[in-house]
């Protein structure tokens, strides 16, 4: 290494702005090849790491030995941020993935509550198909939640009369419902899993 280098490195070892400059000019046109070379072209990298280079250079110059070559010391420093830089964004890569996925599990939710809800709409379309009487024991029934007993009481209708109604319901629900069977099927698994 010639003595000037040394002396410089001295000088920038404790703080001079000059040195500093020195080593920039000298070197940060060598650095941008090597880094150049390293990431197989990309410009806007290259630049990036030659800043950030410099930028660790000055941050720990206290740390530079004044006895090795410090071009090698520059491409290490680089080589190192370089591979950061690539690992940074691989797992950047990995997360916009899992996020993605995310998401899609979020809007697969979406769907499956639409869907739920077109059921439930359907079923209460179907049930303007029945007679009056019977769209409203089987209202009370499933969409209310009333027992037959209580049906009973509120209707005053017997219980036995409740029963037939919500079996001659429930066949045409179920007639209608088998013509979208395994659409359908597929809408209740879906839901009883959430």
């Amino acid at each position: 290494m010639p003595l000037t280098e040394k002396n410089e490195l001295e000088s920038l070892r404790n703080a001079s702005i000059q040195s500093f400059d020195y080593f920039y000019t000298q070197y940060s046109g060598k650095l941008y090849n090597f880094v150049m070379r390293v990431s197989k072209g990309d410009g806007y990298i290259s630049e990036e790491i030659v800043q950030r280079t410099f930028i660790k250079i000055w941050e720990t110059k206290e740390q530079i030995n004044p006895d090795k070559s410090f071009i090698s010391y520059l491409c290490t420093i680089a080589k190192n941020m370089l591979l950061n830089e690539y690992e940074h964004q691989a797992v950047q890569y990995i997360y916009q993935d899992y996020v993605k996925l995310k998401m899609k599990e979020v809007d697969n939710t979406t769907e499956q509550e639409i869907d739920k809800n077109l059921l439930e709409e359907y079923i209460d379309k179907l049930a303007e198909n029945l007679p009056p009487k019977r769209r409203e024991i089987f209202i009370l029934s499933r969409k209310k939640g009333l027992s037959n007993k209580k049906i009973s009481e509120q209707l005053h209708i017997s219980e036995s009369t409740i029963e037939t109604q919500l079996s001659k319901a429930i066949a045409f629900m179920k007639s209608q419902l088998q013509k979208h069977y395994e659409y359908i099927l597929i809408i209740l698994i879906t839901s009883a899993t959430k």
